[in-house]
């Protein structure tokens, strides 16, 4: 039997489905661009102020959901923890975004090898896919491998990170550096919607 809320929900996971889709095209988009020394600061930030609009009507329609139908338990976490979700969408839009500016603001970087950028560059793009996958199913063992891989990414931030200071190109290392904090930044983000999918489906959180 359908519900009053159903069709509000199945609005909402379409609102958040183009939240996920645009959340992949900013990060590879992002990331492929700098390491690939083209411009794509324009697209990202059209995809990122999309993303802003999607998040105001996710807003919108999730107060206007529990304000008028009191949604059940379930449905409750759902509800709430898209709004989250959605807002973290939103800020791996901006830090895709500030990546296209690091080539914008410090020019040609075509000097720059960067290999620390490039190792670390697959697993941030696999890890937004895999929490967008998260998401969409309500796998609680994508979310674990959200949180393992976040792990690794902050041992990793920490250990290469000093080794830039080493560079003799000044530019190329504080180009990287910046990079290398925004892609950290997008892991913790990536793993939160592991985190956020563990309520929804248990109702406990699980940072850790």
């Amino acid at each position: 039997m359908t519900r009053l809320i159903d069709p509000h929900l199945a609005n909402l996971s379409e609102m958040m489905k183009q939240m996920c889709d645009l959340s992949i095209k900013c990060t590879n988009l992002a990331i492929d661009s700098y390491l690939g020394g083209q411009n794509a600061r324009k697209e990202v930030h059209d995809f990122s102020g999309h993303m802003m609009d999607l998040y105001d009507k996710v807003g919108e329609l999730t107060f206007d959901m529990i304000l008028r139908y009191q949604p059940v338990a379930s449905d409750f976490r759902l509800i709430r923890s898209s709004l989250e979700i959605s807002y973290g969408f939103t800020r791996l839009g901006r830090y895709a975004y500030d990546i296209t500016m690091v080539r914008e603001t410090f020019g040609d970087l075509s000097d720059c090898k960067n290999d620390v950028v490039y190792t670390l560059s697959g697993e941030i793009k696999q890890m937004v896919r895999l929490a967008v996958e998260c998401f969409a199913t309500l796998d609680l063992e994508k979310a674990k491998e959200l949180r393992t891989d976040e792990d690794l990414v902050d041992k990793y931030y920490n250990k290469h990170l000093p080794i830039l200071i080493t560079l003799g190109n000044v530019k190329c290392a504080l180009a990287d550096a910046l990079v290398l904090r925004y892609m950290e930044r997008m892991a913790d983000h990536a793993a939160f919607v592991g985190d956020s999918v563990n309520y929804i489906v248990t109702g406990a959180r699980a940072y850790r």
